[in-house]
């Protein structure tokens, strides 16, 4: 029973392991047991198995395979899950989830956030993953502020093997791996290697993907001992798909993409074929694990990550001056051109590297971890101005406009326990202190009208976190426990934060208060469980509609915001070849005392409304209200057959409204939507094959038109008075809404050949 939940990934409460012991360690997955959740840690969590990420990957990014466990919710913006998706836990964004490989941060050390299209089918090398909900348990890396993602590569097999398989369907989508092992050789060496490319056209227009991908490892298996070496690549080239379109085009053409649009005046005469994302990186672990005796175990990776890439895009009629050019004369005119057509590229190159380790224990009732790491990112950023239209003047090539240097130190250290004082009644502590230092120096890519020039860089701060951790879990009978559990996050702000953010008062870190409470029955038959959380924040980083000094958007500390809601699950199986899972999330997630900032607004003249070019905005105060991209309510639902080789199954997934920003403004939101998926396969044997498996996975079945992510902002519009702002006037609030939308039904046929 608690092999298929696990398949359907839809448990809304921590799925119950046998405690791990050392008379039976794997030491291939030592690694990361420090950082998960087991059998009677007091969080909510979900594993997903090996062949539960099988069934499903046929091609789409990671998120896309979690998108039936609990509170998860998933975004495309090429419309069809390939390319650049992002992954939404309780209606938090990637920035405020930790995600883990081997328990090594993988999220980018500046933005938090972690680049799926980096790491292409990196699905198809993962034994397992583990995602919990909260603030969680204590891990490396970004803060966990609404869940936290922890995947496990695959571990060596005793016998040599080979697979081979592809994918082809909807959009020219394409996929081909293959994956060979060598086995255990003389029982004690072990090799394993993958290789994979994709292929997309996207939903959108040229909303194209091509990605490359390539996982090896190499490993020493003793007794007590295991020495591992891996390095996993990916190269994406993807075109821009960044910018939605406003409803009103929904209607009309809702494949449009606005970006790499070439203009002559209003009218739109082409687009810049090379509108490109390009980015390679590659990881190298070094993981050691050694069993010292029954009771305990050590674990020590070192890691290092190389990335480096670039953004090249069409810009229509800029201000040259912003890139550091003069202004040209052409065909003997007076006038200068301030302004023309130009193409530019924004590059990074990064280094991120350091080690992480867990001492680990089990004797008697108790069980303990003592862990951290220290890792070091160091990020150049720079840009350069390709192309001028009709430029006339001294342009270099590559002409660099700005350039700057992001660095920071991260160290954490934590400890754990879990000790049964009374039969079946487990206590949780978990203490963690994180430090870190992270400096910014240079020029930003932004032009300061103010002062004349682009904005200078000189940031160098600090921060100390303290972050304790407790629960209690009580084991009723064999069939259900129950569970509450207290933990605290914070978490420092991310690049933009600062590079965004006011010239002269830095953003606060923020705070979570994480409460959580679970119970869960289990019988052969039958499952149910329920999970209540609340979650507290302090000073949670919003956007407001704030600009700051050069009319950049702020992320601004909102004192008082709160997630809470009641996840259930329930899971029948009514045969051994039939089940049915459903999970739900009813949820309200609130700002409390919020204050929007609407950009004023000429009506003449259609633009901020100061004729001396400073900027002018009206506050307004809205009191409560909903967090953007936090639906009130989610149903999962995952009806599974598997009956001698044939394997099917339908997901549904049903999405209420969600607010495209802070404000509560029903002009602002993303509509409800309900979409299922259907997955049929059938597994055989043919001579000198261990299997082979053909199927087909139809996306969308009922051809649902929605859109599962967007963005909105709210003016202020004035009547024109001559540059001032009219006293005693009330504006006329007006609404931008702009979306990305789904691709309707399409499919993906698959084949594997086992070796």
């Amino acid at each position: 029973m608690v092999t298929a939940l696990q398949l359907s990934g839809l448990l809304a409460l921590a799925e119950q392991e046998s405690a791990d012991t050392l008379r039976r360690i794997d030491l291939q997955e030592v690694q990361v047991t420090a950082t998960r959740a087991t059998a009677q840690t007091p969080v909510a969590f979900v594993n997903v198995d090996k062949e539960t990420i099988r069934k499903q990957n046929a091609g789409l990014d990671i998120p896309f395979l979690l998108t039936m466990t609990p509170s998860v919710l998933t975004t495309t913006d090429a419309g069809s899950g390939i390319g650049y998706t992002t992954i939404r836990v309780r209606g938090t964004d990637a920035t405020r989830i930790n995600v883990t490989a081997n328990g090594i941060p993988m999220n980018d050390a500046e933005s938090h956030s972690i680049f799926w299209v980096n790491t292409p089918d990196f699905a198809s090398s993962l034994k397992d993953l583990q995602i919990q909900r909260g603030a969680g348990t204590s891990t490396n890396g970004a803060g966990a502020f609404g869940g936290s993602i922890n995947m496990q590569t695959q571990s060596s097999v005793g016998v040599p093997y080979a697979e081979l398989s592809g994918s082809y369907g909807s959009f020219r989508t394409q996929k081909e791996t293959l994956k060979a092992g060598t086995g255990l050789l003389n029982g004690r060496w072990g090799m394993d290697v993958r290789l994979s490319h994709i292929k997309s056209d996207g939903y959108r227009d040229r909303a194209s993907a091509k990605l490359k991908s390539y996982f090896a490892q190499a490993g020493y298996y003793g007794d007590k001992t295991t020495v591992k070496l891996i390095t996993f690549a990916g190269r994406e080239e993807t075109y821009h798909a960044w910018d939605g379109i406003p409803k009103e085009m929904l209607k009309t053409d809702r494949t449009y993409n606005p970006n790499g649009e070439i203009k002559v005046g209003s009218e739109v005469v082409g687009f810049y074929d090379d509108q490109l994302d390009v980015y390679n990186q590659t990881h190298y672990q070094l993981l050691f694990n050694h069993a010292f005796n029954p009771v305990w175990n050590l674990n020590v990776a070192f890691h290092y990550t190389d990335g480096s890439g670039y953004y090249q895009e069409y810009k229509n009629q800029r201000t040259l001056k912003e890139y550091g050019l003069e202004p040209f004369y052409v065909g003997g005119s007076d006038a200068p051109v301030k302004k023309s057509d130009l193409i530019r590229r924004k590059n990074v190159d990064s280094d991120f590297g350091g080690m992480v380790f867990s001492l680990n224990g089990q004797t008697g009732k108790w069980q303990f971890s003592l862990g951290g790491g220290m890792n070091k990112y160091v990020n150049d950023h720079d840009g350069n101005v390709l192309w001028v239209k009709n430029y006339i003047g001294d342009l270099l090539p590559d002409h660099t406009y700005y350039e700057n240097t992001g660095k920071k130190t991260d160290a954490n250290i934590y400890g754990r326990v879990n000790y049964e004082f009374l039969r079946g009644v487990h206590l949780y502590a978990d203490l963690q202190y994180r430090y870190i230092h992270y400096t910014i120096k240079g020029i930003n890519d932004t032009w300061d009208w103010n002062a004349g020039r682009m904005q200078p860089l000189n940031l160098d701060e600090d921060f100390s976190f303290f972050n304790p951790k407790a629960g209690i879990f009580w084991q009723i009978c064999d069939k259900s426990h129950v569970y509450a559990s207290f933990a605290v996050a914070q978490k420092e702000p991310t690049r933009n934060n600062y590079t965004d953010g006011f010239f002269t008062e830095l953003p606060k870190a923020e705070r979570l208060h994480d409460y959580e409470l679970g119970y869960s029955f289990r019988s052969r038959w039958f499952m149910a469980g329920v999970n209540l959380y609340y979650m507290d924040y302090k000073d949670q980083l919003v956007l407001t509609g704030q600009l700051n000094e050069i009319g950049e958007a702020v992320s601004a500390n909102v004192k008082d915001s709160y997630r809470s809601g009641a996840e259930v699950s329930v899971g029948v199986k009514f045969t051994d070849w039939l089940r049915w899972d459903v999970n739900a999330t009813w949820s309200r997630n609130r700002i409390k005392y919020y204050t929007e900032y609407l950009s004023d607004v000429d009506a003449e003249w259609n633009d901020m409304y100061n004729s001396d070019g400073t900027i002018s905005q009206t506050a307004i105060y809205l009191g409560s209200t909903p967090i953007s991209f936090s639906p009130d309510f989610m149903l999962n639902s995952l009806i599974a057959f598997n009956y001698k080789g044939l394997d099917a199954s339908l997901q549904s997934q049903y999405v209420s409204k969600q607010y495209l920003n802070n404000s509560g403004d029903d002009a602002c939101t993303l509509d409800a939507y309900f979409v299922s998926n259907l997955n049929v396969g059938y597994t055989f044997r043919l001579p000198s094959l261990k299997s082979v498996t053909v199927g087909v996975t139809v996306y969308n079945l009922f051809d649902e038109v929605y859109e599962s992510n967007g963005y909105a902002s709210r003016t202020a519009v004035y009547p024109s008075a001559d540059g001032t702002k009219p006293a005693g006037v009330r504006p006329e609030i007006v609404p931008y809404a702009a979306y990305y939308p789904n691709a309707g039904v399409n499919a993906l046929a698959y084949v594997t050949f086992r070796f």
